[in-house]
This record gives C-alpha cells, structure tokens and sequence, in this order.
C-alpha cells in the first residue's frame, strides 16, 4: 500500500484526488487548515496552518511515497520541500498553463518561454507558480513531475465559467441565450476527475519532467451546441460582436457581467495548447458530452438561479437581447 500525502485535499481539485487515491488501495493523509471544507472519508487529515512553525511537525518523519503539492505560495512550497523533500519517493507539484508567457501561438507545448517572475511573484499567480516550480526542481530534481493544468471543468467547479454556458441552456428553455460571435473562437478544459486520475496514475508510475494537462480543442460552436442538446435548449444562440459587447459592459473569460470562456483575438492560442504529451503520458479523457452531461446535473443541484461568479444575470441577458433587437445592432440568430 502506497503512502501518499496531499498537501491541501479539502478543496476541488484536492478533494478529487484525495478521493480517488482512496478508492485505488492507497493510505492518504491530507494535511490543511480545513477552512475549505472536510476532507473524504477514510483520510488521515492532519490540521495544519502552513504559514505556522512546525506546521509539517506531524507528517515529516514518514517516508512518503508521493507528495502532492497544490499550493502557489512560494513560502508553503519550500517550507515543504524542506521538511519533507527528502523523505518523498516522488513528488507532483499542480501547477498550471498560467505559466507560460505568450498564449498568441496555436499548439504550442512545454518548450514555450516562461513568465519571468519578478520582485512581486507572491502577488502574480503564473509568476508566483513559476517561482514554486523552480523551487521544487532545485530540491527534487528527477523525482519532480510538474502537472501544468488546463482550464479545468466539471462537477464542483467553484468559478462558474464552464458551467455557465450548459446552466444557461437549461435555465433558457425555449428563449434565446446571449453569446459571442462564435467564428473562430475555441475552448479547451479538461475535466477535473480525468485531470486528478491522470495525475494520480503518473505519479504511481514515476512519470517526471513538466506536462500540460490540457483537454483537447473544441471549436466554441461546438461545445455550445453540445451544451444546447444535453440541456434541451430550444431558443436560437444570438450572436452579438466583441465590440458592441465590450462597449456594453460585458467581460471577457470570467468573473460579473462576464460572457465565460470568451478571448480577446489576442489570445488564439490560450484554449488550443497541445496535449500530446499528456496523452503520450497515458492521459485519458472522457467526452465533452459526458462532462457537460454532469456539470448540468452539478448545476441543477446548487440551483440554475443561484448568484455566480462568472457569467451575465438572467436579467442582464435579457436586456442585451432586448438592446440588440431594438437598435438593430448587428448580430446573428442561430436556430
């Protein structure tokens, strides 16, 4: 039986992994504050404020087969890696594609320059992930894998930018949904149970080296159509121009008044990054259908009509639609 240490293992990602090491044989021991939410089941948790002396004072004398790391506090990085880096078998740092410092290039991979951080690399989050990954290579060296992550989706998703668009559909019925011009536009996620099987699949296997876990390109009219079907959405898709939305107020990517997982032109190459490696790495990843198939049952559950994080109010898009047929703004009906 492995020993495996999740450093966190109470929130989304964390919780995945801890619950799927437990249900592969494996003894996991999350150590956290617990401030965001229990742990699973069958855990050994250890509460720990990582900022705190002898925070690792409980866990650091074990022989650990795997450590993982999910932090992008510089300080928390090393603080474990000097109490615990000797004692680890191997060692997974989640990381993300934050990381790299241009996303204009279709298909790009690991070789890509990195963001350079800089005095502020504990207030920038790609700067701050690249100094944690360098840290943890300087003490780990051939015993590192570096998970850099794609958008991830699925159930559970506390940002409500996937989500969005499956949510909406259901939430919309036979009434129209507001959404970008969809030519040429393109999302990659990968879904946070294929992400947390493959991380912990590399792992058992000694898999090292950085690789992006990035889900595979869907055209932006396709996922939305796909998210239609599985909602059963009737209205017609009203496709508005970046322009006259910007001017509106609404986002780009996520957050109030956004449109989630919309791009700046700039930005082609964010949503189509190669995953070669992690499918040569045996990354495995299941439809689009099926993630938005559970998402939609996630969505349901918290409430189609919940505040979120990401996304226009139902109200707000209503307003839009009613301002894009009123003036005549140019746009596009989709049945």
């Amino acid at each position: 039986m492995r020993r495996i240490l999740v450093l966190g293992g109470t929130a989304w990602l964390g919780r995945e992994l801890a619950t799927q090491l437990l249900e592969s044989g494996d003894d996991v021991t999350c150590l956290a504050r617990g401030t965001a939410g229990p742990p699973p089941p069958g855990v050994s948790f250890v509460t720990a404020d990582r900022a705190e002396p002898g925070a690792y004072d409980a866990v650091r004398d074990t022989d650990w087969d795997e450590v993982i790391e999910v932090s992008w506090d510089l300080g928390y990085v090393t603080g474990a890696l000097d109490a615990l880096g000797a004692r680890a078998g191997h060692w997974t740092f989640l990381s993300c594609c934050s990381v790299y410092a241009s996303n204009a290039v279709p298909g790009a991979d690991e070789s890509a320059a990195l963001v350079e951080p800089g005095d502020d690399a504990g207030e920038d989050y790609a700067a701050a992930k690249v100094s944690c990954e360098r840290a943890s290579t300087a003490v780990l060296g051939d015993r590192l894998l570096i998970v850099r992550a794609g958008l991830i989706a699925g159930p559970g998703d506390g940002s409500d930018r996937f989500g969005y668009w499956v949510a909406r559909c259901a939430l919309a019925g036979d009434e129209d949904v507001l959404a970008p011009t969809l030519t040429d536009r393109y999302v990659q996620v990968i879904d946070v149970r294929d992400l947390a099987a493959w991380t912990i699949s590399a792992g058992r296997a000694g898999v090292t080296g950085a690789i992006d876990a990035v889900g595979d390109v869907h055209t932006f009219e396709d996922v939305l159509a796909q998210a239609r079907s599985v909602a059963g959405h009737t209205g017609a898709v009203v496709e508005a121009a970046p322009g006259w939305l910007v001017d509106q107020g609404v986002a780009y990517w996520a957050g109030p008044r956004s449109l989630p997982l919309w791009l700046p032109e700039d930005l082609g190459g964010f949503s189509r990054r190669s995953n070669a490696a992690f499918h040569a790495a045996g990354g495995v990843l299941r439809s689009m259908r099926d993630t938005l198939a559970d998402t939609l049952d996630d969505e349901r559950a918290r409430g189609l009509e919940r505040g979120r994080r990401s996304g226009l109010t139902r109200a707000e898009e209503r307003e839009l639609l009613t301002m894009l047929d009123d003036r005549s703004v140019d746009h596009q009906r989709r049945p």
